[in-house]
Formats: structure tokens, C-alpha cells, sequence
């Protein structure tokens, strides 16, 4: 007699803001769960803004979606009776700390419900802010376990992560230097079972074709950037070093992908303002929020990606630039140098240095035989150590831990 086949995984998937326009990563390693046999019910706190959302993926990824940031009038006086007043008011995280459990208490009660109804084995948490709080105070009202992904600082998720943290059953961090930075905030509230994971791409969908050509001698140098229209993102400093290139003599043309924060009211006008004081209108463009299918064919059209952050945990962006053999420039900054290795991999400069930045470009546009070795070891690194699948992998191998599976 056969043996019965084990009960698929029915894992939650918490992510903020779901879908927003650097959220491909999500959809991709939600395919790999998928394809690994385990059933990904997604949650999200809020949609996010009408100008973000902009995959030919985005309304499937919608119609999939719980939005625990509706909970019904039920969920908000349940959430209030029953949460875990003393284990909050233990925890040191100010009247911050409390506006945020007073916003994840009703959400945490709609999470439970639905995760009761739907027979979840467990909730992974995609960020360490409100996702996170949400999962922590849920566990602590009978939900299902939990585990979180650290993308970035620590500081840049809110108050209150040993409350976060010490609940989980298991953690990923995205790289080396974060592990550091969660084991010095965090000591014992840090869980046993952490791996560092960095988020992948689909090296089967960012590839090329055909093999990479080097820049024509003569004809302009065409860069693609991509990334959140935001100051932090450096975009203004590869517009200021597109500014010196150009007076060098060196013939560039630079479209920038990504929107603000706020669809497009935000932070674009000033960056438009300074392409337009810099005199750049005939050799830049701002693209806005485009479907992942547009980067892949604008990077293919690319002789070299540049994104000049002033800090980057790792950069998804420079991964798909590399896995499509676009010879890359990045900034020494974050956990840049674990994805690049300068002169090996890509092209690392300091941060916030427009004079470096041009450097590098033009030292890229003269030497077609380095934009050639950079775009065959790029490609590789990705593949090896980057792919999409390894992070599917990783969360289902701590949920089966957590959850004390061996299928």
C-alpha cells in the first residue's frame, strides 16, 4: 500500500505595502515556494500608492492579497481585550512602541482569523517593522509561529525589535554586516536558528539572449540606473556626474527607472530640477514606476548599470543588472561589497562622490575588454550566489524547523 503523500505547507506571507515597484523579488520567491510544493497565502498591510503599482503582475498579486489594514470592528475591540498588555508594557520602546501595538493589535486579530480559517502553519514577515510587530503580537494571542527577514538597519524598522525578535522561531538577514548589527542591538533577544539569506532574482528571466557588446567607439554611452526616487538612491549624484562626462567630452545618455514614495509628487520635481539646472534634458530621462519586463529590456539595451546609493543593505537592482551581463557601478556602502567585488564583478566608488562616479564611467567606456570581463563574471556571481530559488529554499527549510518537519 503507498504511503500518503505529507499535507502541503500552508505558509503566510507578510509583506508591506504589497505590490509596490521594488517587490519583484516577493513575487519571484513566492513562484519558488509554489513550485516547491508549499501554499503561499500572501498578506500585506496596505496597497500601495496608484503610482507604484506597476507590474503587468500587480492586479493578480492584488486579488491574492489579505490587506490586514481593514479589520472589522470585531477585531479592534478583540484585539484590545485580549493582547498581551503585560509583555508590552514590559517592553522599552516609548510612546512610539505603543502607537505602533495601539495600530498592529486589530491586524494581528484579523491575521489570526484568517490563518485559522485557512489552516497556516506559519507567517513569514518580510520586513522588521509593523509586518513584524503584527506577527509578534499575534503568536502571543494563540497565532501560528513566525520567523522575519532583516532588509536594512535596524533603525530604519521602529521601536520595540526585541519584542519583534525574541517571539520568532527563526530569522534570515540579507547579509554578513546586518548579522553584525542585529547581534550587537539584539543579544538574547536574537532567535537561535538564523541563516543569512540575501534576497535573489530569476537568473532564468535576467539573462541575455545573445552575448554583451561593449560600448561602440564614438557613439554615445548609454547608462540605466533603477531605483526608488529618493534621495538616499544617489540619483542626483549620477546626474551631477553625468554633468561632468558630457563636459569632459564624453558622450552619455542616462534613463533613470523608479518613482518616489508618494506616486510622483514627491521627491521627482526636485530631482527633475536638478537635471533640468544641470542643462540635461537632451541626455536624461526619469522613466517613472516601470514593469519588471521594461528593466529587463532596458538593461539589455544598456552598456553599463550604475546606481550611486548613499547606503544600500545589498541592492536587487545590481543584481539584475549583472545576471543580464550589464557591466555594473556601484557605491562602497551598506553591504554593496558582499554583491560586488571592485574590478572583479562590477565597479564600486565611494558614495556621494560625483567626481568618482565619472570616473569610473569613463574608465568603463574606454576599455571595452574590462565592460566585457565584468559582464561574464557578473553574470556568474549572480548565478552561483544570488539565484531566487536559494531564499525559497531557506524559508522553507525554517519553517519545517519551526513547525518540527522532516518532509
Amino acid at each position: 500500500m503507498d504511503e500518503k503523500a505529507p499535507d502541503p505547507m500552508h505558509l503566510g506571507y507578510l509583506v508591506p505595502q504589497f505590490p509596490g515597484q521594488t517587490h519583484i523579488f516577493f513575487w519571484r520567491e513566492l513562484a519558488d515556494l509554489e513550485r516547491s510544493g508549499a501554499v503561499a497565502h500572501i498578506f500585506s498591510t496596505r496597497p500601495p500608492a496608484a503610482g507604484l503599482i506597476s507590474h503587468d503582475w500587480s492586479k493578480e498579486a492584488m486579488a491574492r492579497t489579505t490587506y490586514l489594514g481593514r479589520p472589522s470592528l470585531v477585531d479592534v475591540i478583540t484585539g484590545i481585550a485580549r493582547a498581551p498588555w503585560r509583555a508590552i508594557l514590559r517592553e522599552k520602546g516609548g510612546r512610539g512602541f505603543l502607537r505602533d501595538v495601539a495600530i498592529c493589535l486589530p491586524a494581528a486579530r484579523a491575521l489570526i482569523r484568517e490563518c485559522r480559517a485557512r489552516g497556516i502553519d506559519h507567517v513569514h514577515a518580510h520586513s522588521c517593522g509593523r509586518a513584524a510587530l503584527i506577527c509578534a503580537l499575534a503568536r502571543l494571542m494563540g497565532g501560528p509561529t513566525y520567523s522575519l527577514t532583516l532588509h536594512g538597519p535596524l533603525a530604519d524598522y521602529g521601536p520595540g525589535q526585541g519584542f519583534k525578535w525574541r517571539h520568532a522561531s527563526f530569522a534570515t538577514i540579507i547579509t554578513r554586516t546586518l548579522l553584525r548589527e542585529a547581534r550587537s542591538a539584539l543579544g538574547a533577544d536574537l532567535p537561535a536558528d538564523v541563516t543569512i539569506q540575501p534576497m535573489g532574482v530569476d537568473t532564468d528571466d535576467f539573462k541575455r539572449d545573445a552575448p554583451y557588446e561593449p560600448p561602440v567607439a564614438g557613439a554615445p554611452l548609454r547608462l540605466f540606473a533603477c531605483g526608488r526616487l529618493n534621495v538616499v538612491k544617489g540619483h542626483q549624484d549620477l546626474l551631477s556626474a553625468l554633468r561632468l562626462l558630457l563636459d569632459r567630452g564624453v558622450d552619455v545618455q542616462l534613463d533613470i527607472a523608479g518613482e518616489d514614495d508618494a506616486g510622483g509628487s514627491g521627491y521627482r520635481a526636485e530631482l527633475q530640477a536638478h537635471l533640468d539646472a544641470l542643462g540635461l534634458s537632451a541626455h536624461a530621462r526619469l522613466l517613472g514606476a516601470i514593469s519588471a519586463a521594461e528593466v529587463r529590456r532596458h538593461l539589455l539595451a544598456a552598456d553599463v548599470f550604475v546606481l550611486a546609493s548613499w547606503h544600500e543593505p545589498l541592492g536587487v537592482a545590481y543584481m539584475e543588472a549583472m545576471a543580464c551581463g550589464v557591466p555594473t557601478i556601484g557605491t562602497d556602502a551598506g553591504g554593496v561589497r558582499e554583491l560586488i567585488s571592485h574590478g572583479e564583478t562590477g565597479m564600486l566608488v565611494p558614495p556621494k562622490s560625483p567626481e568618482d562616479l565619472a570616473d569610473a564611467i569613463a574608465e568603463l567606456a574606454a576599455d571595452s575588454a574590462l565592460c566585457a570581463r565584468l559582464s561574464e563574471a557578473g553574470r556568474a556571481s549572480i548565478v552561483r550566489d544570488f539565484r531566487s530559488t536559494l531564499g525559497a529554499e531557506a524559508l522553507l527549510s525554517g519553517t519545517r524547523r519551526a513547525a518540527g518537519r522532516s518532509d
